[in-house]
């Protein structure tokens, strides 16, 4: 029979999991969290999703925790719509809010590189495009020291390889290449943590069920096919979180091998999920070798990651305000408890611009255009709200982001 949500009452309160990790990157300790936090009692139902074995949510975790599936290649398609301005267009559109670099054409027809000073193949600069729009991936993984992900456009691919200690990333494009050595990792990790394989569904489900905690419910939400394979649907949901945006994150297991197969972010009141990041196409046999060798094509042109740091540290040098940011992180505070926290960071001293800054015109007419202006106790400040997160600018220099609604986020700095 397939599995319907958990009734009422089965699922308790929730510990937060650790962090020590499996042979590839899920954390074995969630599946401490099954002992108070999740439904135990599956509800069945008549459906026509796939007929598997009754399972509880507890099992479920466990079965995502003790997956040891190293390998696998195939295609995996992210949609995101977040309702912010520029970012719902696909990876192709430069314009908008958060737009790409300016690009001044070639006498050959192809792309230059940015006016930054950046390369166009720095995976740094690309892969958040990936935040906005639809897309879709190419896929290959071999353990955490080897990994491949191709960005797919139209005209275009934008390629990242992680083998052992080389990171490469390649834009046709501009046939331009990106290379970085990558330091050794610090004792308890491995190469690939935080690597390409962020951008797969495996890594979304193991952020997801890290931020289990007592304020959250998890439970078996039925069953689906995902590319083919049958697998479980669990879903993490706030619990008693007045002003959260998140209505749940699901994820589909793989009935067999525990493997996640899809991961969605709903957030309530939109009708569809506001993240989906899935495979179409998996499988789970062994790549070949030389998905992970790469050379760079004849006459691209290759930037060396040290040789990128010291233009960006020449570039950053002589833009007042910039270098305050390097003590970005030392003054972050968290208001409130579990899906209804909200971060607050006080900006650097310089981080606001001056004159050249949000005082401009231009500055201005961008912050009439996509924020609102809201005054409080915290003084007078902007909004800018999206369908999952809404940040408070101050005039004082104070963020306070947060997946909470836009009531939420004021109160949170109002208590402040």
């Amino acid at each position: 029979m397939a599995h319907q949500p958990s009734e009422p009452g089965t699922t308790g309160t929730a510990r937060r999991p650790g962090k020590k990790a499996t042979r590839y990157a899920v954390p074995v300790a969630v599946a401490a969290v099954a002992v108070a936090s999740v439904g135990l009692v599956p509800a069945l139902a008549d459906g026509g999703d796939p007929d598997l074995p009754d399972i509880t949510a507890q099992e479920l975790v466990e079965k995502i925790a003790a997956s040891d599936v190293e390998h696998l290649s195939g295609t995996v398609k992210i949609s995101s719509d977040l309702g912010i301005p520029g970012l719902g267009g696909g990876s192709d559109q430069n314009g908008g809010l958060f737009g790409g670099h300016s690009e001044r054409p070639e006498e050959d027809g192809g792309e230059a590189a940015p006016q930054d000073g950046t390369s166009p193949a720095d995976p740094s600069a690309k892969l958040p495009e990936l935040v906005g729009g639809e897309h879709t991936l190419r896929v290959a993984f071999d353990g955490p020291d080897k990994q491949r992900v191709s960005v797919v456009e139209d005209t275009s691919e934008f390629t990242v390889v992680h083998n052992d200690g080389d990171l490469w990333s390649y834009d046709s494009a501009s046939n331009t290449a990106f290379h970085a050595e990558l330091p050794e990792p610090p004792k308890g990790r491995e190469h690939g943590e935080g690597m390409p394989g962020s951008l797969t569904p495996r890594e979304a489900a193991e952020k997801a069920l890290a931020a289990v905690d007592d304020t959250t419910s998890v439970t078996v939400d039925g069953t689906t096919e995902v590319a083919g394979r049958d697998a479980y649907v669990l879903a993490i949901a706030p619990e008693d979180a007045a002003d959260s945006t998140v209505d749940a994150v699901r994820i589909a297991v793989d009935a067999e091998n525990g493997t996640p197969l899809r991961v969605t972010l709903d957030a309530r009141g939109a009708g569809e999920p506001v993240l989906e990041a899935g495979y179409t196409k998996v499988d789970f046999g062994k790549p070949d070798a030389d998905r992970f060798a790469f050379t760079p094509p004849e006459g691209a042109e290759v930037t060396e990651a040290e040789e990128l740091k010291e233009r960006h540290s020449e570039k950053l040098n002589g833009l007042p305000g910039l270098d305050g940011f390097a003590g970005l992180g030392e003054d972050v505070e968290i208001i409130g408890e579990g899906w209804d926290s909200v971060v607050r960071v006080e900006l650097p001293e310089g981080a606001m611009g001056g004159d050249k800054g949000l005082e401009s015109k231009e500055a201005q007419s961008l912050l009439d255009a996509f924020t609102e202006p809201v005054e409080g106790d915290f003084g007078q400040g902007r909004v800018v709200s999206t369908t999952l997160v809404n940040a408070l600018l101050t005039d004082d220099g104070t963020l306070y982001v947060g997946a909470v609604t836009k009531d939420g986020l004021l109160k949170a700095a109002e208590s402040d």
